[in-house]
């Protein structure tokens, strides 16, 4: 199991391929500094006197000529606060007396918990160092890698802890990073919400103390997210010094924010110790988690961008089809069967709604829940991965070939790491999900979870998915986890080991999704998880895309979305069309307020288009012609807020510029008019100054003698102001800017 799961954990190294504007990554053997540049971000790092690695310097982007001066341990603070908790160390194991948050926390045979890592030797890489460090006397070495990229000077750090003593170790606190910040006055940024309610941009001074940002879920969760954002002094979208990171772990993770006895903040991030304890034998070796780090002097807004940036070019995957693209292709425009019909799917239904779907401009057919096993709701029929015979006779490849008749490809649901009860799966191994022996099983939408760190479980979860994909001709699985953990245990291994279920499922899920893509790279991947259960960077090395939140609702979508994007690029954020009145809220609204919601990330419809109106059909048709002109701007372009959805605010707007600043996409929406109060002016960012935009109004008007072309020095400070008549409640408009 271990050796596996060491395979599985190098999938998550960045790769990183030097390219000929390389990164600087520089070393002072004088005095033993370390340096790295990228973009606008400079790094600094060294050994101070102790032999200790020391942060020096995290911030813009400084002279190449500029030097930087040796590590210099801290001064303590009385006789309550040494040197050793006021220095602020790259990786700080628990011992010393150190009282902060530790990177590493270790119990050696015998009960010894006393762990002083010291630096021992280093190597250059292709993008950055490979620095070793190791205990002031045990074997235990660890080995910090930095790499950095050189567009963005986002860094991506990771650690190995290694054993090489002659009796096991038990790691109970093992994080990916820590991060410094000198004393002064910050903003936290972080996401937060609930099943329905992702994304929610939580905003707060940092205090002293810890502000613990976590997941003991077994995976993501929707209740936080795996990202911060810290912003000297107030929270400001366009301006200001800000330091963001982002964890790439699936499974249970926690990010400790902690300001200092002297001010100072720190922020270390990796495994989450609730509950964690994983044995290193001799020889054997952990890999954490990446984390990745990176700073704009352009406030949240530039810090976004620079993510969004990172994760197209260095994080998401190519398929086939992609191949060699410096980044992944704009998704396909998608329908998805479910609202249409639930669990009600059958040959001739499913090849209906293909027809009304292809009539609109869709790219991708996906059916939903209910084609497996013996799948007739939510109570039966998990783990049992066959095509049910009384639904599709003849298996499903009639079904894929009208699909593929009509133009489009072929996508199908699956929801591999989960069982219910009344399965034929179960029934035969019932040892094969999480459990404590001799304890109750809690069972969540009737059914348990199957312990993926088992070796025969996840060879039974690639099996089926690789016969599916091999014998079918499917482009798309909606990849699905709709429960939390329960019960983790792992009762084949000896109790004190048992608790290497957090590392190994998740090393284990990313295994055989990267062995999935291997073998058919033709295939792209969904990860849903009832919404943002389960998004990451982690994750979004081996998927496409992922679903969002289950609240398709097209007025809160705005808020949802709004969160989403300061963490992850529009290109992975699939947004429904969905039906109206919307079952979650009963709101209504209006078809076209509903697109151009969902036009602001990756389209796909969802409502049942077989009670659409042959007006709503035309809109929709029409407007999802306009998409496709749009989207690589929209999904790949970089995103500027200009007026927030968040706290109540009546208006909302956001803009998209290409790279090359030839387009830009605007969209405005109104909540609600208020004593016939007008749409705010709207100051365009992003633009070419010199450059002649000519203005298109797709939906809405602007105001009467807004010119059709003007400078992008105009549409940025004079401004595009809106017609008159766009007033009321739920209101949309949508407008492009096309350099002349």
């Amino acid at each position: 199991m271990k050796a596996f799961s060491l395979c599985a954990a190098l999938l998550l190294l960045p790769s990183l391929v030097a390219a000929q504007n390389a990164p600087s990554a520089t070393y002072d053997a004088t005095d033993r500094v370390f340096r790295l540049d990228g973009g606008q971000m400079t790094y600094v790092f060294g050994v101070n006197p102790r032999g200790e690695l020391q942060q020096i310097y995290w911030g813009g982007r400084v002279a190449a000529t500029d030097t930087f001066p040796p590590a210099r341990p801290k001064p303590g603070w009385a006789s309550f606060d040494s040197s050793y908790n006021n220095t602020p160390q790259e990786y700080a194991g628990w011992g010393a007396g150190l009282f902060n948050e530790p990177a590493l926390k270790i119990t050696f045979a015998g009960g010894n918990r006393d762990l002083v890592l010291h630096y021992l030797s280093h190597t250059q890489t292709a993008s950055g160092f490979d620095v070793v460090l190791k205990d002031i006397e045990r074997p235990i070495f660890v080995t910090l890698h930095y790499a950095i990229d050189p567009e963005s000077g986002i860094l991506a750090r990771s650690a190995a802890i290694e054993n090489r003593g002659a009796a096991p170790v038990t790691v109970e606190q093992a994080a990916a990073a820590a991060w410094a910040l000198p004393a002064g006055r910050y903003t936290l940024n972080y996401l937060t919400g609930r099943w329905a309610g992702e994304w929610t941009l939580t905003q707060e001074p940092v205090h002293p103390g810890a502000r613990v940002i976590e997941s003991r879920r077994g995976s993501t969760g929707h209740q936080a997210n795996p990202w911060f954002a810290l912003q000297a002094g107030g929270p400001d979208e366009n301006h200001g010094e800000v330091w963001f990171g982002a964890l790439a772990w699936s499974g249970s993770w926690r990010i400790t924010v902690e300001q200092d006895q002297l001010d100072e903040v720190r922020v270390t991030g990796g495994f989450n110790p609730f509950d964690f304890g994983y044995v290193l034998k001799p020889g054997e070796k952990l890999e954490t988690p990446v984390f990745y780090g990176g700073y704009s002097a352009q406030g949240l807004g530039g810090a976004s961008r620079l993510l969004h940036s990172y994760e197209l070019r260095r994080i998401l995957p190519r398929t086939a089809k992609t191949a060699g693209r410096p980044t992944p292709r704009p998704r396909p425009v998608l329908y998805n069967s479910w609202e249409a019909t639930g669990f009600n799917v059958n040959e001739a239904g499913q090849m209906a709604l293909a027809e009304k779907a292809a009539a609109l401009g869709v790219n991708r057919f996906v059916m939903d829940d209910g084609w497996f096993g013996q799948r007739k709701d939510d109570h039966a029929g998990l783990g049992d991965w066959y095509v049910n015979p009384q639904k599709f006779p003849h298996g499903l490849k009639p079904l894929i070939d009208r699909v593929h008749a009509l133009g489009m490809d072929f996508g199908l649901w699956v929801e591999p790491e989960m069982v219910n009860p009344d399965s034929d799966l179960y029934r035969k191994h019932p040892d094969w999900v999480l459990n404590f022996p001799d304890r109750p099983r809690s069972e969540q939408r009737n059914q348990l979870v199957l312990n993926l760190a088992r070796t025969d479980v996840r060879d039974y979860v690639f099996g089926f998915l690789d016969k599916l994909l091999t014998e079918n001709e499917i482009a798309f699985l909606k990849w699905d986890y709709n429960r939390n953990w329960s019960e983790p245990g792992w009762d084949q291994l000896p109790p004190g080991e048992e608790k290497e279920v957090y590392v190994a499922y998740t090393r284990n899920l990313y295994e055989i999704l990267a062995e999935l893509r291997k073998r058919h790279p033709q295939v792209e991947i969904e990860s849903c998880s009832g919404g943002g259960g389960r998004v990451d960077l982690g994750i979004l090395r081996y998927v496409d895309e992922v679903w969002t939140s289950d609240n398709t609702d097209p007025f809160d979508r705005l808020t949802l979305q709004d969160g989403f994007t300061y963490a992850y690029t529009p290109q992975v954020m699939m947004a429904w069309v969905t039906d109206s009145p919307h079952w979650l809220n009963h709101r209504s609204t209006s078809l076209v307020y509903r697109m151009l919601s969902s036009m602001q990330g990756s389209l796909g419809i969802g409502a049942n288009i077989r009670k659409w109106t042959p007006e709503e059909t035309a809109t929709a048709k029409r407007l999802i012609a306009t998409y496709h002109e749009l989207q690589p701007t929209i999904t790949q372009g970089g995103l500027y807020r200009l007026i927030s959805p968040r706290n109540g605010s009546e208006f909302s707007a956001t803009e998209t510029v290409n790279g090359s600043r030839s387009q830009a996409v605007l969209f405005a929406f109104i909540h609600s008019t208020q004593e016939e109060r007008g749409f705010p002016l709207l100051k365009l960012e992003g633009l070419d100054p010199r450059a002649e935009y000519k203005l298109t109004a797709v939906e809405g008007k602007a105001k009467e003698g807004t010119p059709a072309v003007a400078s992008g020095a105009w549409w940025m400070h004079h401004g595009l102001e809106m017609s008159e008549e766009f007033r009321g409640d739920f209101q949309a408009s949508l407008f492009r800017l096309d350099r002349q």
